[in-house]
């Protein structure tokens, strides 16, 4: 799989490629992960890629011609171009296992008051993190490189998400490990028992009680569409 992650701040993202399990899938060629600063097809003389709104208003919006650009110069005819916006349809478990079938993902920040609206003529969609603004699109663009990666074959083992929150509309089940007893509070005794099939039940039945008391819209099946 291939990702461009097209932003203003290139910088931020030195920490997040170059540590943990990013770093390796991207050692072990797993991944191909590429930072493009869209500043650099500015075609102004100071590199300005933002100006005011027609019609008046606060903030500045960004140009389109820098980052039409820069699309442009790294897709191809399988490209998924994707809009990080609060706008767009929040993110979920099921749409990063839809998103890690593709060959190659543009993900587009932006930053500023946003994008001129024409954008929509040239992106296949728009994603949000979270209903919530945040000052860019760095952020919400790690937050689903990261998603996605970690489900690629090879990146981690399938057995370490299988089970886990949001598979299945469930939140994962408890887990704990040694001591067994920590200041009177004590690990359940069926996950010291040996008995796998009893073990199996527990986490299923404590998976149904804990996503009932946290996330009750999960067992409805809200919000993942």
């Amino acid at each position: 799989m291939k990702i461009d992650i097209l932003t203003l701040f290139p910088e931020m993202f030195t920490g997040f490629l170059n540590e943990s399990i990013i770093h390796r899938a991207i050692e072990k060629k797993l991944v191909e992960i590429n930072i493009i600063d869209f500043r650099t097809f500015s075609k102004l003389n100071n590199q300005q890629v933002d100006d005011t709104p027609y019609g008046g208003g606060g903030g500045m919006v960004l140009r389109l011609e820098p980052l039409v650009s820069a699309i442009e110069s790294v897709q191809k005819d399988n490209s998924k171009r994707i809009l990080l916006s609060p706008e767009g349809k929040t993110f979920h478990q099921k749409k990063a296992f839809e998103l890690k079938k593709q060959k190659h993902i543009i993900l587009i920040c932006g930053h500023y008051e946003g994008f001129d609206e024409r954008i929509h003529e040239f992106i296949d969609e728009e994603i949000s993190i979270g209903d919530y603004v945040l000052t860019g699109g760095e952020i919400p663009a790690m937050v689903i490189t990261d998603s996605i990666v970690r489900l690629i074959d090879g990146v981690i083992k399938e057995s370490s998400y299988q089970n886990e929150s949001f598979q299945n509309h469930l939140l994962d089940y408890p887990t704990y490990t040694k001591p067994p007893i920590f200041r009177g509070y004590e690990v359940p005794e069926v996950l010291l028992s040996g008995n796998h099939a009893k073990i199996n039940e527990w986490r299923k039945d404590q998976q149904q009680k804990k996503t009932q008391a946290k996330r009750p819209d999960l067992l409805r099946g809200e919000n993942h569409d």
